[in-house]
């Protein structure tokens, strides 16, 4: 539990890895270190994005079918999590990029493929089709047209390192939320338990409309729906959450899911199981690392995971 510690804060506000970040800093109202963190976000984005030419992640896209590219140790980690995480089949897959390019769904050239065309992009998203070498730190793409995007997991390993971070310089309490995905830093000022209230969306109304409500310890929030991005053809609505199993948008009668588990990290990843598992899976928070999960489905009934409404 935190004792004496006041509730004036520091906070800071940046655009970074394609989103709006907020940063809050209990116990302090020196922003000092909220800089240096946006310092730091900035320099994982520059080696981890897939949207501009040049990133270690690129460097691996570009060399895709020709040779090996060694990288950064941090980048390596994260590389092999993603590639032995989409090989659990679960649904996700950091390789499906040329699946999602091709159906575009958020942006103006967004259609709906043939068949065909989907059948063909499939042959590029086989996560088996990445080779790594731990000992050069090497990921070599196998086939040309194979792309790696971290974009499904990158944020929550960000939110960890800062944690990291943060508790070097001996921060006492904090939230970083990185777009919606939200790691809470130690115990809760605000509560003689230590515990934090968090919020959890609406699928229905526009983004920080809350359904419900639950109380948890120091521990990472990220949530996935198919309410944000969708096109609509012929009275079909087809979301942005492509399935890698079969190519097209998955069939839930989930809106949302918000997951909460120890690591951000894991919080991507399990968010992911649980959204294309479509409802919860037994025994899943038997891991004491994760705290619960909030699933809303289309007709508005939530249903909760080791949470007690």
């Amino acid at each position: 539990m935190i004792k004496n510690l006041t509730l004036e804060q520091a906070t800071g506000q940046h655009h970074a890895l394609g989103t709006s970040i907020t940063l809050q800093i209990f116990g302090t109202t020196d922003d000092t270190l909220i800089n240096e963190t946006f310092d730091l976000i900035d320099h994982y984005e520059d080696l981890l994005t897939v949207n501009r030419e040049n990133s270690e992640v690129m460097d691996i896209n570009h060399a895709a079918g020709q040779r090996p590219v060694q990288v950064s140790s941090a980048v390596y980690g994260l590389v092999k999590l993603a590639v032995e995480q989409s090989r659990e089949n679960f649904g996700f897959n950091a390789l499906i990029g040329p699946l999602v390019k091709l159906w575009a769904i958020g942006f103006k050239d967004a259609h709906v493929p043939t068949d065909e065309q989907i059948q063909e992009k499939m042959k590029l998203i086989d996560p088996f089709s990445v080779e790594l070498d731990d000992e050069n730190q090497t990921v070599y793409l196998k086939k040309p047209g194979m792309e790696l995007d971290l974009g499904g997991i990158a944020k929550g390993w960000i939110a960890d390192r800062i944690r990291n971070f943060w508790h070097a310089y001996g921060v006492r309490a904090g939230i970083i939320n990185l777009g919606g995905n939200i790691l809470l830093v130690n115990d809760s000022p605000k509560r003689a338990s230590g515990q934090w209230t968090v919020g959890v969306q609406d699928p229905k109304k526009p983004r920080g409309n809350n359904i419900s409500t639950v109380t948890v310890p120091e521990c990472s929030a990220v949530t996935s729906g198919t309410y944000e991005r969708y096109l609509v053809v012929d009275g079909h609505k087809y979301h942005h959450l492509i399935d890698p199993r079969t190519g097209y948008p998955v069939e839930t009668d989930l809106a949302g899911i918000t997951t909460f588990t120890k690591d951000s990290v894991e919080a991507e990843i399990e968010c992911k199981r649980l959204f294309f598992a479509g409802h919860p899976i037994e025994g899943w928070h038997d891991d004491p690392d994760r705290i619960g999960a909030v699933f809303v489905y289309n007709d508005e009934h939530v249903e909760y995971d080791n949470f007690d409404q």
